[in-house]
């Protein structure tokens, strides 16, 4: 089934959402329907090449380091 693509203002809340640190991706899914893989695609495709390689290293350097965070 194909999603529709969120509106403007849907998308820089889940922007938001995913750079805060005290957001998991669950809470994103519980509200946006967005899983994961959804929401790396959305922060991929939205930021700058360079901020989403950061944001990318600092979730997996937090997720190595606590089990429950994103």
């Amino acid at each position: 089934m194909a999603r529709l693509k969120p509106d403007a203002a849907t998308v820089g809340e889940v922007i938001a959402m995913a750079l805060s640190d005290h957001i998991s991706f669950a809470q994103i899914r519980a509200l946006h329907g967005l899983g994961p893989d959804e929401v790396k695609a959305l922060m991929r495709r939205e930021l700058k090449p360079g901020s989403y390689v950061a944001w990318r290293k600092r979730v997996r350097q937090f997720t190595d380091r606590r089990e429950c965070y994103k």
